[in-house]
């Protein structure tokens, strides 16, 4: 179980941990990514079924009409398909990320509210927590000294954790049914997420707020409320035509320019530019210079 109610297969996840900073002279690992942000649910119809044991059944149909409501995504019941997701009793709430293949549950205890459900059900189609985005820290602060002991890996970005995802909004979105509160997995009642002014905030389990519909329009284009009909995009984009060549073109590879005192999200990496140099975070405080080689965050002593 991955950041409280994502569920992994045994060839989803590794127990090697991916780093992402490395120290001069070590080379750098050749893993690749295997999160499944993207396997979309082909023509944005996704397969279900109810287990005949899962009591109030209203949670689900109501978190599906409210899906369908507001995205192109479909809901149809099964009959006979291999992949489709099982909604099924279980000790919390709990999903995988995108379709997986085959049965594929989303666990709902007793006090899984039709909230619950309609966030679970974004983590089937495809969707992350809102504060795994790998800018997030340009929006909030991660208190890890309030976080309970073996939880701090419910906190890192999914590029951090070794998987794969995209952003489809261009900030954090405080109002997402995806965010994690405030106190998530506190250890002693202090915050563990604030804004960057310190203050705190309060999550929502009501609905899909405005990005997260955004969101999903993007992976899932079509028409609101009609879904089911369009395929998903390409694994890889359409190639725009080509523009003709200005009159004094610029570089080709323009030097970016990086301005002190803001975040940056580079390879994975969220990192500080501070006095021309860069620096991140490390889990329980501290900061740590860094430099950026060949595309790979090397420790400067």
């Amino acid at each position: 179980m991955y950041q409280g109610d994502i569920i992994f297969f045994n060839d989803m996840i590794t127990d090697n941990p991916i780093k992402l900073v490395y120290n001069k002279g070590e080379q750098p690992s050749q893993q690749k990514s295997v999160g499944r942000t993207s396997s979309y649910w082909p023509d944005n119809i996704v397969f279900y079924e109810i287990d005949a044991l899962l009591p109030d059944q209203a949670r689900v149909t109501d978190a599906i009409s409210h899906w369908e409501a507001n995205t192109a995504v479909k809901f149809v019941q099964r009959s006979g398909e291999s992949n489709y997701v099982y909604f099924t009793p279980g000790s919390g709430c709990s999903s995988c990320v995108g379709m997986v293949g085959g049965r594929q549950n989303i666990t709902l205890a007793s006090g899984c509210s039709t909230g619950n459900t309609i966030h679970e059900i974004g983590h089937a189609v495809g969707l992350w927590h809102e504060q795994s985005r790998v800018d997030r820290d340009s929006y909030v602060t991660i208190n890890f000294e309030n976080i309970a002991s073996g939880a701090e890996h419910n906190f890192r970005t999914y590029e951090e954790s070794g998987y794969d995802g995209d952003e489809f909004t261009s900030t954090l979105d405080f109002g997402s049914i995806m965010m994690y509160s405030s106190y998530s997995f506190s250890n002693n009642g202090q915050s563990t997420i604030v804004k960057l002014d310190g203050s705190t905030y309060s999550a929502q389990r009501s609905g899909l707020s405005t990005d997260d519909k955004a969101g999903i329009d993007s992976m899932y284009p079509g028409e609101t409320g009609g879904g089911g009909t369009v395929s998903p995009p390409p694994t890889e984009p359409e190639p725009t035509p080509t523009e003709p060549e200005p009159t004094n073109p610029e570089p080709t590879n323009p030097e970016p320019t990086y301005i002190n005192g803001e975040y940056y999200t580079i390879a994975g990496l969220t990192v500080l530019r501070k006095k021309d140099k860069w620096l991140y975070k490390k889990d329980r405080g501290g900061w740590q210079e860094v430099e950026l080689i060949d595309g790979t965050w090397y420790n400067v002593n």
